[in-house]
């Protein structure tokens, strides 16, 4: 069976999880610390970041964007009306952008420092890292977050999804980093009802059920983050 690297809270893990899940695929999930370093890990993908997905062939395919082409090249191009990209060259470019926007910007802006700080710096030892989180970079990813669920509460509210009249990897992407956020208690669902709508229609999904089970060592979730009428 294929093996996926990840961590529970990366949000390009939960994304190729969500990917593999629509698409009814079986992984072996080894949930990898990349600040261990680990030679067997690095052997597969020198970069030591996630994902990694390994196939029964031992090829790794490396990072977010690589793995999630990969499989709609041979495996979503059949699915047709369950296909998560796009048939339409113009509408695939939105698609990437969105994917992009999702874990690139929102991950550099909000979700990466608020898990470094919150997450990451609770598991690993001082010397390598860890330690107490940085006020001020909590204060400045906490004020980056507005700007990105006002512009996911625009797409939402003017699309039928995200990038278009179906379900594509731009909700998956956005539906990542949304619910690490959401696991954190960062985000006040009050103020984004138009987004929480659509995050509700992801959320009741199937593939989302084993994201809701899981639980990171030391932090519980907000109290209504495996509700899904919230």
């Amino acid at each position: 069976m294929p093996t996926l690297y990840h961590h529970s809270m990366s949000t390009a893990s939960r994304f190729i999880r969500l990917v593999l899940a629509e698409y009814g695929f079986q992984v072996d999930l080894v949930e990898e610390q990349t600040w261990e370093k680990r030679k067997e890990f690095l052997a597969f993908n020198p970069a030591g970041t996630l994902p990694v997905y390994v196939d029964d062939n031992m090829r790794a395919l490396c990072g977010p964007i690589v793995i999630s082409e990969f499989i709609d090249e041979t495996h979503g191009v059949l699915k047709r009306d369950r296909r998560l990209f796009a048939e339409d060259p113009f509408q695939r470019a939105e698609i990437r952008r969105l994917v992009e926007w999702f874990l690139q910007k929102m991950e550099q802006d909000v979700t990466k420092p608020l898990v470094r700080e919150r997450v990451h710096k609770l598991l690993i030892p001082n010397g390598l890292g860890g330690g107490a989180p940085d006020s001020k970079v909590l204060r400045t990813a906490r004020g980056n977050i507005r700007h990105h669920m006002k512009y996911l509460t625009w797409l939402s509210g003017s699309r039928q999804w995200v990038a278009g009249e179906r379900l594509s990897y731009g909700d998956l992407s956005a539906a990542a980093a949304v619910s690490v956020l959401d696991y954190l208690g960062e985000i006040d669902w009050n103020e984004f009802s138009v987004a929480k709508e659509w995050y509700q229609r992801i959320k009741s999904r199937p593939s989302f059920r084993p994201l809701l089970t899981e639980r990171v060592r030391g932090i519980t979730p907000v109290s209504h983050y495996a509700d899904l009428d919230f």
